[in-house]
C-alpha cells in the first residue's frame, strides 16, 4: 500500500509539469499554431521564476513568502510568453516554418536558460547552493490538517502543493474557454479554416498571437513547478525540462486535443515513467524500456485515432500551416 501511494505521488507530481506544458500547447495548436518549442517555453519560464526567486529573496531585508510566490510567477509568465511572442512572429508575420521555429526556440530556450542557471550557480556558491528556501516553501505548502492527517487518502489528494492543483483547473478552464465561449469557438475556427473565419470578420493575426503568447506562458508554468517544487529550488542542467517538454507534446496527441483528457493522461504518463522504481529486480536497459512507456503509449493512440477518422479527435484542420491572406 505504501508502494502504491507514493507511485501515485510520483505520478502527480510528474504528471503536473507536463500537464502544463500541454494545456497550453493545445490552445496554441487550436489557433493553427504548431509550437514545438514548447520544452525551450519551459526553460525559460522555470529558469526566470528561479532568478527572479533568487533576488527577491537576496535584496528584500524581510522577503515575504507570498510576494515572493507572486513575483516569481509574474516572472515565470512574462519570460515563457516572450518565448511565444519570438515563436509568433517568425511563424505569424514572417511565416517561417513553423517545425523549424519551434525546434530554434526549444535549443534557445534550453541555451539560454543553462547560461542563467550556471550563473546563478556559481553567484551562490556553486552547484546545489541556491538558495530559495522561502519562494519554494511558499509553492509546496500543502493543506496543513488533510494532508496529515487524513491517513492513504491525504497522502494520495492534498500532499501537493497549489500548482497542482492549479494545474487542473488551468485545464478545466481551458477546456471551457474552447468549447463554450464565442471567442474559443471564434479560436477554434481560425485553427480549422483561417480563410473562412478571416471573411466572416475574425482577426486571425490576432487570435493566433494571443493563443500562442498565453499557452506558452502556460506552459511557462511546468518549467516553474519542476524548478521550484519538484526539485526544491535549484537548477538542473541535465535536461530533464527538455525531456518532459517532449512528453509535453506527446501529451497533447495522447489527449487527442482536449485539456480535461490531458488530466489524466498526464498522471498516466507519470506512473508509467516511474513504474520502473518500483518493479524489483530490474537491469538498466530494462529501466530505460519502461521509461520509453509513454511514447509507446502516444503512438499507439495516434494509430488508434487515425484508423478511426473521427473528426473530433483529430488536430485542427491548418495546424502547422502558415495562412497567406492574400491566398485566401
Amino acid at each position: 500500500m505504501t508502494q502504491l501511494i507514493s507511485l501515485i505521488q510520483a505520478a502527480v507530481a510528474f504528471g503536473t509539469v507536463i500537464l502544463f506544458g500541454a494545456v497550453g500547447e493545445i490552445l496554441a495548436e487550436k489557433s493553427g499554431n504548431l509550437n514545438l518549442g514548447v520544452p525551450g517555453v519551459m526553460y525559460l519560464g522555470g529558469i526566470a521564476g528561479l532568478v527572479a526567486a533568487f533576488f527577491y529573496e537576496r535584496s528584500a531585508a524581510n522577503p515575504n513568502g507570498l510576494v515572493a510566490l507572486l513575483v516569481t510567477f509574474g516572472a515565470c509568465f512574462l519570460a515563457a510568453m516572450i518565448g511565444g511572442l519570438i515563436y509568433a512572429v517568425l511563424t505569424i508575420t514572417l511565416r517561417a516554418n513553423q517545425n523549424v521555429t519551434g525546434l530554434t526556440l526549444t535549443i534557445f530556450g534550453g541555451g539560454v536558460a543553462n547560461l542563467f542557471g550556471g550563473t546563478l550557480n556559481k553567484m551562490a556558491g556553486g552547484v546545489g547552493q541556491i538558495s530559495v528556501a522561502l519562494t519554494s516553501s511558499a509553492f509546496r505548502t500543502t493543506m496543513p490538517y488533510l494532508s496529515t492527517e487524513t491517513g492513504a487518502i491525504g497522502k494520495i489528494f492534498f500532499s501537493y502543493g497549489f500548482l497542482a492543483y492549479l494545474a487542473v483547473l488551468v485545464a478545466v478552464f481551458v477546456s471551457w474557454f474552447i468549447n463554450r465561449t464565442s471567442v474559443g469557438l471564434n479560436l477554434r475556427a481560425v485553427g480549422e479554416n483561417p480563410a473562412t473565419a478571416d471573411a466572416a470578420g475574425i482577426n486571425v493575426t490576432k487570435y493566433k498571437y494571443v493563443a500562442t503568447c498565453v499557452g506558452a506562458g502556460i506552459s511557462g508554468f511546468g518549467g516553474l513547478y519542476y524548478t521550484i517544487d519538484y526539485i526544491k529550488g535549484t537548477w538542473s542542467t541535465d535536461g530533464s525540462i527538455e525531456g518532459l517538454g517532449w512528453l509535453a507534446v506527446a501529451l497533447v496527441i495522447f489527449a487527442t486535443w482536449k485539456p480535461t483528457r490531458a488530466i489524466w493522461g498526464a498522471y498516466l504518463f507519470g506512473a508509467l515513467f516511474w513504474l520502473y522504481y518500483y518493479i524489483p529486480g530490474l537491469t538498466r536497459s530494462s529501466q530505460e524500456l519502461f521509461k520509453m512507456l509513454p511514447y509507446a503509449v502516444t503512438i499507439a493512440v495516434l494509430i488508434f485515432v487515425s484508423l478511426r477518422h473521427k473528426k473530433e479527435d483529430q488536430p485542427p484542420t491548418s495546424l502547422g500551416l502558415a495562412y497567406f491572406r492574400e491566398e485566401r
